[in-house]
C-alpha cells in the first residue's frame, strides 16, 4: 500500500461522520491493504529480513468504527493516531512469509509517541505465526507472542522480544497495536527482524529433605560439624541436616532444600548461626563436592540482630545470597527477631531463585513480588499455614486440600514453580507452574524428588504464552493502592475511601 493511498484513506476516515460512511470508507482501506501486497513500495520490500519475505503491509480494525487514523510515510515508517473516539482500536501489520519452523527470531520496533493517555496501555506489539486477517482480533487458537517493552525516554516505548517460531510455522504476522486513547500520536518503525539464538536449559531436579520418626533408623548421621566448636545443639542439628541432604544427594539433583529453622539451637541467641561461618561450612562443602544448589532454613546472627532467614549456596559452594523473612507470624513478632526488608531474586544455573518462608505466603504479595523480580523458582521454608488449618481457637489441624489449593494457587499465579519444604514433614511438594504437585510427602519419606522438564512449553488456549500473558496484561498505574500504608482494607472504617484515592 503507497503513501498516498495510505493518507488518502486515513483522510477519509477522519472525515466520516455517520456509522454507515465510516464503515464504507472502512471497508475501502482494507481492500486498498489487501490489494496493494502484490505491488509493494520499495520501503515495504525494504523491511524483509532474516530471510523473510514481506507479504503484505496493511491497516487493521476490528470494526470501522474502531479504525485509527493511519499514515504512511516514505521511508517505512507508521503513524497511528487516535480517532477522538473511545472505541479507538486498530493499526497496522506486516505479514511475512519464509518462516523456518523451530528456528529463533528476534522482533525490534520503535516507537516514538506523543499525547497518550497511558503509552503502556495504548501501545503493543503482537507476533503471531501465521497470516492474520486485517479484521480479525481473535487468534484463531494460532500460537502468539508479546514483544515486550521498554521506555528509555518519557515518550518512547522499545518493543522486542526473542522467540522460537512454531515447529510448523511458515508465516509471522508482527500487528502494531494503538487502543484506548481518543487522541495522541505514534509513530513507529518497520519490524527489524534478525535471527536469534534460543537459549536451551537443561532439565533440573529437585530435592526437599525432611525428619520423620524413623530417620534415626534410615538414615546415617554423620559427625559433619566435628570440629566447628559450635554449641551442642547447633551442631546436632548441622550433622543432622547435612546427612539428609546427603542421602538426597544420592539423586544428583541441582537443588536441595530443607525446611525452616532447622539449623539453629535452643537458646534464641546463641542458637543463632552466622552466615557464612562455620555452621554453613559443612553446607558448602556438600553444595561444592556436589555441584549442587542448597537453601537452608537457619536462625541467623545478623549483627546485633537475630533472623529467620534462608540461605542459598552455590555448586561453587558460597553462600549466594540470603532470605529474611518479611512477615513475621504473630508470636515471632514479639519474639526479638526482626524481619527482612527486601525479596532479593539470585540468578543461578539452574535459573532465577527466591525465597519465601512460612507467613510469607499469607500475603499474597511476597510471591509475586519474587515474580516481578524474575523468579523462576520459590523455595519455601516452612512450619506450617494458618488458613491450611482450623478456623476456631484450639489445637492445630492440618487441612490437605486447602494447603494443597494455597501452594498451587502460588505456582499459578505466579508462573513459578514452588519447591515447599515443611516442617512436620506432611505436605512438603514439589510443583510445576502449572500447578501440578510432581512430589508430595506423606510424611514417610526423608527425600522426595522431582524433576523439572528443560522446556514446559505451556500455552493458554488461545495460543498465547501464560507467563506473557500474566505479566503483561498488568496495569501497574492502577496498583498505588498496594503501597499504600494507610490502608488496611477491610479493617479500614466503612465509608471511608482510602487516603488520597478519590471515589468516582
Amino acid at each position: 500500500m503507497d503513501t498516498q493511498n495510505v493518507v488518502l484513506v486515513a483522510d477519509t476516515l477522519s472525515r466520516c461522520v455517520t456509522k454507515t460512511a465510516r464503515t464504507t470508507a472502512f471497508v475501502v482501506a482494507i481492500a486498498v491493504a489487501m490489494a496493494s501486497g502484490s505491488h509493494l513500495t520499495a520501503a515495504d520490500l525494504a523491511v524483509a529480513t532474516a530471510s523473510l519475505s514481506l507479504e503484505r503491509a496493511e491497516a487493521w480494525a476490528p470494526l470501522p468504527d474502531a479504525a485509527p487514523i493511519v499514515a504512511r510515510s516514505d521511508d517505512g515508517r507508521v503513524t497511528l493516531r487516535g480517532n477522538g473516539t473511545r472505541l479507538c482500536c486498530g493499526g497496522w501489520q506486516y505479514v511475512f512469509s519464509g518462516v523456518r519452523g523451530g528456528k529463533g527470531y528476534r522482533f525490534e520496533v520503535e516507537v516514538r509517541h506523543s499525547g497518550l493517555d497511558s503509552p503502556r496501555d495504548s501501545l503493543a506489539v503482537i507476533v503471531l505465526w501465521d497470516r492474520w486477517k486485517p479484521t480479525s482480533y481473535r487468534s484463531g487458537k494460532r500460537l502468539w507472542n508479546y514483544a515486550f517493552p521498554t521506555f528509555p525516554s518519557e515518550n518512547t516505548t522499545r518493543f522486542s522480544c526473542v522467540v522460537p517460531a512454531p515447529p510448523n510455522a511458515t508465516h509471522v504476522t508482527v500487528r502494531y497495536v494503538f487502543r484506548w486513547s481518543t487522541s495522541g500520536s505514534s509513530h513507529w518503525t518497520a519490524p527489524r527482524i534478525t535471527p536469534a539464538s534460543i537459549p536451551r536449559r537443561s532439565a533440573t531436579k529437585i530435592c526437599v529433605v525432611a525428619e520423620t520418626r524413623q530417620t534415626a533408623d534410615r538414615i546415617p548421621i554423620r559427625p559433619l560439624s566435628a570440629g566447628k566448636k559450635l554449641p551442642a545443639d547447633v551442631a546436632r542439628s548441622v550433622d543432622l541436616w547435612g546427612s539428609l541432604i546427603l542421602k538426597a544427594c544420592e539423586e544428583r539433583p541441582q537443588l536441595v532444600v530443607t525446611p525452616e529453622l532447622v539449623i539453629a539451637g535452643q537458646d534464641f541467641v546463641k542458637g543463632a548461626i552466622r552466615v557464612p561461618g562455620p555452621a554453613t561450612e559443612p553446607f558448602q562443602k556438600i553444595a561444592r563436592d556436589h555441584a549442587t544448589h542448597l537453601v537452608l532454613g537457619v536462625r541467623e546472627r545478623d549483627g546485633d540482630a537475630i533472623r529467620n532467614s534462608a540461605v542459598l549456596i552455590g555448586p561453587d559452594g558460597q553462600v549466594q545470597g540470603v532470605y529474611r523473612k518479611v512477615h513475621l507470624a504473630c508470636s515471632e513478632q514479639l519474639s526479638g527477631l526482626l524481619p527482612g526488608d527486601s525479596f532479593p531474586v539470585f540468578d543461578t544455573q539452574i535459573g532465577r531463585i527466591g525465597c519465601l518462608i512460612c507467613m510469607d505466603t499469607t500475603l499474597s504479595e511476597s510471591a509475586r513480588m519474587l515474580a516481578l523480580g524474575g523468579a523462576d523458582i520459590i523455595c519455601f521454608p516452612i512450619m506450617g499455614d494458618l488458613r491450611a488449618d482450623r478456623w476456631s481457637a484450639g489445637p492445630p489441624i492440618f487441612d490437605e486440600g486447602r494447603w494443597r489449593a494455597i501452594m498451587r494457587t502460588r505456582a499459578i499465579d505466579n508462573q513459578v514453580c514452588m519447591v515447599v519444604a515443611r516442617n512436620g514433614v506432611k505436605g512438603s511438594c514439589i510443583i510445576n507452574r502449572k500447578g501440578d504437585i510432581l512430589a508430595w510427602n506423606e510424611g514417610d519419606r526423608e527425600v522426595i524428588t522431582a524433576t523439572l522438564p528443560a522446556e514446559d512449553g505451556y500455552r493458554v488456549w488461545n495460543g498465547g504464552d501464560f507467563r506473557e500473558i500474566t505479566f503483561m496484561l498488568r496495569r501497574p498505574q492502577l496498583y498505588r493502592i498496594y503501597s499504600d500504608p494507610n490502608n488496611f482494607g477491610p479493617l479500614s472504617p466503612r465509608g471511608k475511601p482510602p487516603q488520597g484515592y478519590p471515589v468516582r
